[in-house]
């Protein structure tokens, strides 16, 4: 069918249109949810989402790192709504780092191209959300410069094989393509 991005801030509405866009497809819809569970702030944070999705036709997979291998695992026709590429790209951070590497700008566009690829053969709508985190200050130190430039490559690849790219700014959703 179509692959959207849909990109913005922090508590920007960003996640709450994806969710909308993706319920007014018919079901069935998978949230794939790449954030880690960490602490108990996180955990209600993550209860908090799941109860907002209850009732509505959803199923969820919680996957940090391999999003282009559960899209090949579904069928074809489901709408998967994948939340979000920013923490995914965090998850592929410390993985690299857990096995004494780093990661760098291309491998980031060739997993990003992956998923775009595998979610662009797909019968079913996919829809990417992403944090924008490079209109701000420039991070005090490496680690948090290279996480910005790793996710805007991230946005700009996933951008580049959209069919459609949404900025949400105060919770108004502004087409960009």
């Amino acid at each position: 069918m179509a692959l959207a991005l849909i990109t913005g801030g922090s508590r920007s509405g960003k996640s709450a249109f994806a969710q909308q866009r993706a319920e007014a497809l018919a079901a069935p819809r998978l949230f794939v949810a790449t954030c880690p569970r960490i602490d108990p702030e996180m955990d209600g944070r993550i209860l908090r989402h799941q109860q907002e999705r209850q009732g509505k036709g959803w199923q969820t997979a919680e996957e940090p790192l391999r999003l282009a291998e559960v899209l090949c695992c579904r069928p074809d026709e489901e709408t998967v709504l994948i939340d979000c590429l920013t923490l995914w790209i965090s998850n592929l951070m410390h993985e690299a780092e857990q096995q004494g590497g780093a990661l760098d700008e291309e491998h980031v566009s060739a997993l990003t191209k992956e998923l775009c690829q595998t979610a662009s053969r797909r019968r079913g709508q996919v829809i990417l959300v992403s944090n924008e985190v490079g209109l701000g200050i420039v991070p005090d130190n490496p680690a948090a410069r290279r996480f910005r430039d790793l996710a805007g490559r991230c946005n700009q690849t996933a951008a580049a094989a959209a069919d459609e790219v949404f900025l949400v700014c105060c919770g108004i959703p502004l087409r960009l393509k």
